[in-house]
């Protein structure tokens, strides 16, 4: 063996002791670190959904203005306010009846858009409603239940709002509607589709922009007003719903719509430059009509729910055609309004 001298001894002490020294201050430092580090992971998982709840909640409810005028007066048409229970008794809904000047017998009902009452003022709806009225039919116009001043409810989607309408196809009925046209806009049209799953009683329907709420146009719309990748945030969104309005997406039918084969005929009216329910949806759903009446109207161009301002005269008479032939609108009816004025 060597003989260690004296001056090795005292370094191999220090080196030996440097380790252990040091060893408690490391492991604080790097468990504060990993602390940190979850804490900021914490904190943005936390930011992420709290905006896809805020998301969901702000699209549960929509802010909706105020009833501000009536039939009378902003068209010199005599009405009624009526009030009518949905279908499933879920609620009383508040609306307008507008009787035909012949007691006809047969009516449309407006179906408006999601984020809208029965006004509908960027349609307008009330030209709409003259205009039906001057072809001799009685209007029903109805507010949803997220558009209730009385008693407001959540949007679903369609599937409350599918009883509703359905509620006031029942009032439509027991007034002697023996001819209904359902006219619906955006998700008002995407809900008559669902109704029109359970009902026999809708003779025809035209639909305006058609929104039919499922995974595809859920995204598309989010992503129009932020950049949030497809997945998670469908799922997110889907445990979500059930929660704040007490809809899944998987309890609204759009795969039974999207390959429905309705009895009825119906018009689809769409524009090419729709932002909200881009048009190869309404492509695909006429597609699947049989009836001979069935039509569509795809407008280069136009934008949601603004066809009728961008085209008025056209629009009038397409719609006048298509109810002639589906309905007894006499031909002097058509004729008489074919002008474009309403």
């Amino acid at each position: 063996m060597y003989p260690t001298s004296q001056s090795e001894a005292p370094l191999q002490t220090k080196v030996s002791d440097l380790p252990s020294s040091l060893s408690p201050r490391l492991i604080r430092f790097k468990h504060i670190v990993v602390a940190l580090l979850l804490s900021v992971v914490f904190f943005l998982l936390f930011c992420f959904i709290a905006l896809h709840g805020y998301i969901a909640w702000v699209l549960s409810n929509p802010t909706v203005a105020p009833v501000f005028s009536n039939p009378m007066q902003a068209k010199n048409m005599k009405y009624q306010d009526i009030t009518f229970p949905a279908a499933d008794g879920s609620r009383t809904m508040q609306g307008w009846y507008i009787p035909a000047d012949d007691n006809a017998n047969k009516t449309i009902i407006f179906s408006h858009g999601y984020g809208a009452n029965r006004e509908e003022t960027w349609v307008p709806m009330y030209d709409l409603a003259h205009f039906a009225h001057q072809l001799g039919f009685n209007v029903v116009m109805f507010d949803y239940g997220f558009a209730s001043q009385v008693n407001k409810a959540v949007a679903t989607g369609g599937k409350a709002e599918s009883q509703q309408l359905l509620g006031a196809i029942q009032f439509a009925k027991q007034r002697g509607a023996q001819e209904l046209v359902v006219w619906g806009f955006s998700m008002g049209a995407g809900t008559a589709l669902q109704t029109g799953l359970i009902t026999k009683d809708v003779d025809a329907m035209i639909l305006d922009s058609t929104f039919l709420l499922e995974p595809d146009t859920l995204y598309h719309n989010i992503h129009n007003q932020i950049d949030l990748p497809r997945q998670p945030t469908l799922e997110i969104m889907n445990l979500l719903f059930p929660i704040l309005n007490g809809t899944g997406l998987q309890q609204i039918p759009y795969q039974e719509v999207k390959k429905e084969d309705y009895p009825f005929p119906i018009f689809f009216i769409h524009g090419t430059e729709d932002e909200k329910a881009p048009y190869p949806i309404a492509e695909l759903l006429a597609a699947n009509q049989t009836n001979p009446n069935s039509d569509e109207w795809i407008v280069d161009g136009a934008h949601h729910e603004l066809i009728f301002r961008e085209h008025p005269k056209e629009y009038l008479r397409r719609v006048s055609t298509f109810l002639s032939h589906v309905t007894k609108t006499s031909s002097d009816d058509v004729e008489n309004t074919n002008t474009g004025e309403s």
